[in-house]
């Protein structure tokens, strides 16, 4: 299976437009806390016209249920991703896939793993790296989206290092934070891809 490219926290329609003429196979919205947030008419309105090979993921953190609710039903997300031990407690359609954020040092990850699932710091949108070598361990596990830090000039290193499922990026394809880089963006997945031959 080819390398799942995710660019995420897009705020305009020219960082969707870069993303999806990029190559993107999924772009992410931020529902959350951040200076990249947008609400979810704000989220449909950049996905409109969205290739349908792309994926709309909606990216929450410990939402209410009313919360994630009003994002399925105004920006229909193709996925949810939010932590782990959010799905416990949200009603989510069997329609939309589930990338559940394991958190490098979360106290359960010697237990079972999610057939896919997401592995980024602590601290979401803030580029931080992860520990490689033991992602790479977990990474064996199940299909793993690495996240956290990663950047043009460390991606390459990052996909022969973890050998991930995909990839996600938010900081490390922007100007100044929430201001996304088209060239960035371009040079991330071309750098992306070009790894993932090498793998």
């Amino acid at each position: 299976m080819s390398l799942v490219v995710k660019i995420c926290g897009l705020r305009k329609a020219e960082d969707v437009k870069a993303a999806v003429s990029a190559g993107a196979d999924a772009v992410g919205f931020v529902f959350a806390e951040s200076v990249r947030r947008v609400s979810p008419g704000e989220a449909r309105k950049l996905t409109q016209y969205l290739p349908k090979r792309v994926r709309r993921v909606a990216v929450m953190r410990h939402p209410t249920q009313s919360e994630w609710q009003d994002v399925l039903d105004t920006f229909s997300p193709h996925v949810l991703q939010t932590d782990i031990d959010d799905f416990e407690s949200l009603d989510v359609p069997d329609s939309v896939e589930r990338w559940p954020v394991i958190r490098e040092g979360w106290a359960g990850i010697d237990g079972g793993l999610p057939a896919i699932f997401l592995y980024e710091g602590v601290r979401s949108g803030a580029g931080q790296t992860v520990d490689w070598q033991h992602a790479a361990e977990i990474a064996k596990r199940g299909r793993m989206i690495l996240a956290g830090g990663l950047g043009v000039d460390n991606i390459a290193t990052a996909i022969r290092t973890v050998r991930p499922h995909g990839v996600d990026v938010s900081s490390g394809v922007e100007s100044r934070p929430g201001r996304k880089d088209p060239g960035l963006i371009q040079l991330f997945i071309k750098a992306a891809r070009a790894a993932e031959k090498q793998v």
